[in-house]
């Protein structure tokens, strides 16, 4: 599959799509720590009943990239759905039905929220979708606590550096 790209709000977006241009548009969006080959044997199956389906790198993610290096980085549930809208709109998508898990699925979430014209459809998976920002702060059972050490981790100097001297070990004990 060749990879496309386009320019989108702040991002340089790499993309693939399957189907004809003129098919029902499905975005399907992925998570963490994945990426686009997690669409791999659905997007051409939807590709064969005619849909065209885009399935975008997120920021951080693959080849797509900040358009200037003074772009602040931010992962934060608006600037995902933000992302989506605006690729959405560089593509010229009225509507879309759109599909994700995790960071996908949040974008999915929140643009289906606050745009609601700009959706056909919603599948958002295994996620936290939408938080409150306002009872984030508050702790977590233990145990939850315990599965989430990772999102702790990255977010930190130390966590990027160890990524960068770890990313095999990393992958593979997350997947």
């Amino acid at each position: 599959m060749e990879l496309k790209n386009i320019a989108a709000g702040v991002l340089n977006v790499v993309y693939e799509e399957w189907g004809p241009a003129v098919g029902e548009p499905v975005c399907l969006l992925h998570g963490f720590p994945y990426d686009v080959r997690a669409y791999e044997e659905v997007a051409p199956r939807l590709a064969e009943f005619g849909c065209r389906v885009i399935v975008p790198y997120l920021r951080g993610y693959g080849p797509t990239r900040f358009l200037s290096p003074d772009t602040p980085r931010s992962g934060e549930q608006a600037v995902l759905g933000n992302d989506l809208l605006t690729l959405l709109d560089a593509l010229e998508i009225e509507a879309a039905v759109l599909g994700g898990y995790d960071w996908g699925g949040r974008a999915a979430c929140i643009v289906a929220a606050l745009w609601p014209e700009r959706v056909k459809g919603l599948v958002s998976c295994n996620g936290y979708n939408i938080q409150n920002i306002a009872t984030s702060s508050r702790p977590a059972a233990p145990e939850l606590e315990y599965k989430f050490w990772y999102q702790y981790y990255f977010h930190s100097e130390r966590g990027r550096a160890g990524l960068d001297a770890n990313r095999h070990p990393y992958c593979k004990l997350l997947w």
